[in-house]
């Protein structure tokens, strides 16, 4: 049987235009699933690296503190009078301290939280900001990231740092609705 010529057209247009919505359809499943701050893509800024001891960055968690890196900065509720009792070895592995820069600024970029130090149990001195020691997680392999956010760990609660050094106690860090792709069941 022969075919004629324009349904042939029609059916070919037909499959094409199926083939490309399925590819645009995959192209926005793979971009709404690779995030590295936990939202969609493009919609946070993740924090960047300012050498400096901590900055203040946008994030999905609100405007925080990073270290020098762009790592998340945390505080633990267990911590005392501005000392810090994240001092074992196991903890110490799990929330490096942030040190305190070789001199003491008066201030860094979008940090209103006053600047200060403690001395750790071996002589080291640590950073902190409105009286609280402040750390990283290890948890964290990358800037954007806040995997330590409402943890309990090492024996207390574990929250990001606000720039004026107040604990930030929202769960989790926001996360941007997923778009329905036809491939979901």
């Amino acid at each position: 049987m022969i075919g004629d010529g324009k349904s042939d057209t029609i059916r070919r247009g037909a499959r094409h235009v199926a083939l490309a919505l399925t590819a645009a359809a995959l192209v926005v499943t793979a971009a709404a699933c690779t995030s590295s701050s936990g939202g969609s893509a493009g919609s946070v800024p993740i924090p960047e690296a300012t050498g400096h001891a901590v900055s203040a960055q946008p994030t999905s968690l609100g405007t925080i503190l990073v270290d020098g890196q762009g790592r998340t900065v945390y505080e633990f509720a267990n911590d005392v009078n501005g000392a810090s009792t994240c001092t074992t070895a196991a903890c110490a592995a799990n929330w490096p301290f942030v040190p305190t820069p070789g001199v003491l600024p008066l201030s860094l970029p979008g940090v209103t939280g006053a600047l200060g130090s403690t001395t750790r149990p071996d002589g080291v001195e640590q950073l902190t900001v409105a009286g609280h020691p402040v750390y990283t997680f290890a948890g964290d392999s990358a800037p954007g990231q806040a995997n330590g956010q409402g943890q309990t760990l090492d024996g207390g609660l574990w929250t990001v740092v606000s720039p004026a050094g107040a604990p930030i106690t929202n769960p989790s860090p926001a996360r941007a609705p997923r778009a329905p792709t036809g491939l979901d069941y």
